[in-house]
């Protein structure tokens, strides 16, 4: 089976190579024939070139592409070339001895043409968008694509009794979704229309068989048709002195499948199942007006549908087609579409050397658009021959400002150029992008900095531990990757807001110290925050200790109930004999008879006349009075001794000054009037506020009084105690 094979193969390759000498003969430099030759024989000694896994043979695959350029575009020396020399380039013959031997052209093609067949393999990443544009990208020549499409087509007819049928299957989609569509844009409308048959034929071949059958059957009377419909077209044209050809010819079957699919309706309904075309030769400076005396007579002889002319004369499509297309109802009253144009525009019609981008149910692209328009000035003003020259000047460059990028999966992501590989993860999905730490690209480990070239395979690698960082916005250019790192920073930096905002909170009122925000933003401000959010922040992150910043507080708290108040420089300090004292230790002494002495009382503990007291000089320069069983003393006289001075009071201080007591007691009747009484009964004694808590048969109240001095609250507090029901009564703290 395998000489068998092997006999099939070389008579096959010498009757190719006979076929391609005769029509390339005018563009073949001497010696490329036997060099070839050479190439070959010497690839298949070695067996470097073999059948592959579906029984094709790639060196027939060439041989069978390279005659199809010639007979379907035009010959071409470079294309031909570089199409033959594709199918065995490896090891042995690598593209450096290509370019050494043939030249730096034709040595790029056949880079383009194994860059672009390196992207198959890949999944079903060939029937998206992304795909084609990768593929224009890859080919970076204008001749790379038109060579893959008609290797498409030589593909599609080797395989037409191929066993494989999920294989013949494939290939027919992809044609259909991929290359058919760039055949057409490319203005090779003979090549789009046979993919499309050869397509339909191989996915649903009793549709296309049916087609094929009525269109067979009834082809006689249909050619007697159109015969009688151009004779006295013909005649009317010579009589005007025109030169012309005029032929009929049926619909592909794969337009007249998407008519009958679009219309809703069968074979016999289609009504311009038939074309006539007309093509005039006549001086390029006659062209329109001969095609438009064309269309006249035309029109004369047969009722025109008005809603289906098509004026591409006076106004090309973008790809340079230009043609006049009326319906009109001919003899039977039958519809026939008929074609006019010159000769130059049927060679681009049918050649294809300017592209169209607008094909039927795909997105337009404006850059395309543009290269596209370039292409066909291009070409349209080159004279008879010089096309193929041009080509070769031609790059697709189209899509310079993207790449293409796979997943392992083979899945393909288009980027703008210059992102990188945290761009991609953000791509796939967002989340995958927050906890992304790095990647392996074509299986190489790289940073997330990493910027991604068109066809990097990029496989994500992540932690539930990462999460995104403030210089990650310098490494990322997509927007979406960009706002979705701003919008985590900033939730994470509220949520940082609100711990630290908790954990100062907390540590206040364990300190029993109510927070004025006023003098909460001095110490902000003193402690270098430029904002309030680094500054909670900084306490979440417990790079800030909360006690350093109650200490700066009760630094610069404002005072509640004060003396009149001068600076610290300015206070005195005054030795009394009736105060005893230790000797050589100054005492600060405060009190209604003191003056020019700058302090005030506390609001953390409420120190009135008689209290046992002590004072710690502020930042700001005034004393603060603190009882000696504040909450606050022990912390102050541990960490600031050198601040903590003695104080004691001399005299009476005149004003009453707020205390809080705490009375607990059984839920009796007339309890809290009886206490209220008692208060009220006392001289120079006033009570401020009163707040009362009853459950379960017992009451808490919290009782705010202004008294002169600690023996009047002491009197209070036993008064209060003789009360029935009253079962404790102690001053807050």
């Amino acid at each position: 089976m395998t000489l068998i094979k092997e006999h099939e193969d070389r008579v096959a390759i010498v009757q190719y190579a006979g076929e391609i000498a005769r029509a390339a003969r005018d563009v073949a430099l001497p010696g490329d024939i036997g060099r070839l030759r050479r190439h070959f024989e010497a690839a298949m000694t070695r067996g470097s070139v073999e059948r592959d896994d579906h029984g094709l043979h790639p060196v027939v695959r060439g041989l069978d592409t390279a005659l199809t350029i010639c007979h379907s575009v035009a010959p071409d020396r470079n294309m031909i070339v570089a199409t033959l020399l594709s199918r065995i380039v490896g090891e042995e013959i690598t593209i450096d001895m290509i370019r050494d031997e043939w030249g730096d052209d034709i040595a790029s093609l056949v880079e383009g043409l194994t860059r672009v067949a390196s992207l198959y393999g890949k999944g079903n990443i060939v029937f998206t968008d992304n795909f084609r544009n990768l593929l224009l990208t890859f080919a970076r020549d204008l001749r790379v694509i038109i060579i893959m499409i008609v290797d498409r087509l030589a593909l599609m007819t080797a395989i037409n009794h191929h066993p494989d049928q999920e294989f013949v299957r494939g290939v027919a989609r992809e044609a259909a979704m991929l290359y058919a569509p760039l055949a057409h844009r490319l203005g090779l409308y003979g090549i789009k229309s046979k993919l499309e048959d050869m397509a339909l034929k191989y996915t649903l071949r009793d549709t296309y068989t049916m087609i094929a059958r009525k269109l067979n059957a009834t082809k006689v009377a249909r050619d007697a048709y159109i015969a009688d419909f151009i004779a006295p077209v013909k005649q009317r044209l010579e009589k005007e002195g025109l030169k012309f050809d005029i032929k009929g010819r049926t619909k592909s079957i794969a337009s007249i499948y998407n008519k009958m699919k679009k219309q809703g309706t069968d074979l016999d309904r289609i009504y311009d199942l038939f074309a006539i075309r007309i093509i005039l030769d006549t001086p390029q400076e006659r062209e329109k007006t001969d095609c438009w005396t064309a269309y006249s007579i035309v029109t004369d002889m047969y009722q025109p549908n008005p809603s289906r002319m098509k004026d591409w004369i006076s106004v090309p499509k973008s790809n340079g087609y230009e043609s006049l297309h009326i319906t009109v109802m001919g003899p039977a009253g039958r519809w026939v579409e008929v074609q006019i144009r010159t000769r130059r525009m049927d060679l681009v019609a049918e050649r294809g050397l300017a592209a169209h981008w607008k094909y039927k149910g795909l997105k337009a692209e404006n850059n395309l658009d543009a290269w596209m328009n370039n292409v066909r000035d291009i070409l349209e003003a080159a004279k008879d021959g010089e096309q193929s020259d041009l080509m070769r000047e031609l790059r697709m460059d189209v899509y310079d400002k993207e790449v293409f990028v796979f997943t392992p999966k083979g899945d393909l992501y288009r980027l703008p150029l210059g992102a990188s590989l945290l761009d991609f993860a953000f791509a796939i999905h967002s989340r995958l992008g927050c906890i992304c730490t790095g990647g392996k690209v074509n299986g190489k480990n790289e940073r997330l900095s990493y910027r991604l070239r068109s066809g990097d395979t990029v496989e994500v690698m992540t932690s539930p531990q990462q999460t995104p960082k403030q210089d990650w916005l310098s490494i990322v250019v997509t927007s979406k990757a960009r706002n979705k790192i701003r919008q985590t920073l900033n939730e994470r930096a509220g949520r940082d807001v609100e711990l630290g905002k908790e954990l100062l909170s907390r540590r206040f009122k364990n300190r029993k110290i109510d927070v004025e925000e006023a003098v909460l933003m001095k110490v902000i401000k003193k402690l270098g925050f430029k904002t309030v959010t680094d500054f909670y922040s900084e306490i979440q992150a417990e790079r800030l200790d909360p006690s350093t910043v109650i200490e700066r507080y009760l630094e610069l708290s404002a005072p509640q109930e004060t003396a009149e108040r001068v600076s610290a420089e300015e206070f005195t300090l005054q030795n009394q004999d009736d105060h005893e004292h230790s000797p050589g230790n100054d005492v600060l002494v405060i009190g209604d008879n003191v003056r020019g002495i700058s302090y005030k009382l506390s609001k953390c503990c409420n120190p009135i006349y008689g209290d046992e007291v002590f004072g710690f000089v502020a930042s700001d320069g005034a004393v603060k009075i603190h009882r000696a069983d504040c909450p606050n003393a022990l912390h102050l006289r541990q960490r600031y001794p050198y601040r903590v001075i003695a104080v004691k009071w001399s005299g009476k201080l005149g004003a009453l000054l707020g205390v809080s007591l705490r009375i607990v007691g059984r839920d009796d009747i007339g309890i809290v009037t009886n206490i209220t009484s008692i208060i009220n009964k006392e001289k120079n004694v006033a009570l401020r506020s009163i707040a009362i808590d009853s459950h379960d048969g017992l009451f808490q109240g919290q009782l705010t009084v202004g008294v002169p001095d600690n023996a009047t609250l002491q009197s209070i507090i036993k008064k209060i105690k003789t009360v029935k029901g009253v079962k404790d009564v102690e001053r807050s703290k």
